[in-house]
């Protein structure tokens, strides 16, 4: 299957140049071009041309970085410090897991609004222009679902804490470690 779907994903090679060649097109691409392979759920992988290492986390952290500088920022300083703030933490395999989730959580209600709402468009999908619309009546019933479901990703974070603290207790508890002495020098 891991063979298939490499056979099936589209191949792009990034030059020292830094630029972007798709070799399904057999063309140079642009990073607006890979943004819009990922806004066409196109399944693609970026690689450096002379070394073959998988680059295609580093391209989509730079299509993020160009999104964050122009518009309106989807992430405060605040969360992008508690983002930083996790790297080399005991928790960060745990961190990385649980965004994904909570971004999916995330799509899954807004795929669910679409579908209960098509009843109100005639069947038609929502463009951008009838989100907007529909979040500005919606907005406040909106937040509240949202804190509610943040509350609960919070809770569940935290029990995973505890459990984790609690294993570990469980675990090293059977050895004899003695308190250091405070009175050593």
């Amino acid at each position: 299957m891991n063979s298939a779907k490499k056979i099936t994903e589209r191949l792009i090679k990034k030059y020292p140049n830094r630029r972007l060649y798709d070799t399904q097109t057999s063309s140079y691409i642009t990073l607006a071009d890979v943004k819009q392979l990922v806004l066409d759920n196109e399944e693609f992988t970026v690689v450096d041309a002379k070394s073959d290492e998988d680059l295609t986390r580093s391209i989509l952290l730079q299509i993020i970085l160009e999104e964050e500088a122009n518009g309106t920022p989807m992430f405060s300083s605040g969360a992008l410090s508690q983002i930083i703030r996790y790297y080399g933490h005991a928790m960060q395999g745990m961190m990385g897991s649980y965004l994904e989730k909570n971004i999916q959580a995330f799509i899954d209600i807004q795929n669910k609004l679409a579908e209960s709402s098509k009843g109100f468009y005639e069947g038609k999908p929502f463009s951008q222009e009838m989100w907007t619309q529909f979040m500005n009546v919606q907005g406040p019933m909106m937040q509240g679902m949202m804190s509610n479901y943040i509350e609960q990703s919070k809770n569940l974070f935290v029990q995973m804490q505890e459990q984790m603290q609690n294993q570990t207790k469980n675990m090293f508890g059977a050895f004899p470690f003695t308190p250091p002495d405070k009175n050593r020098k």
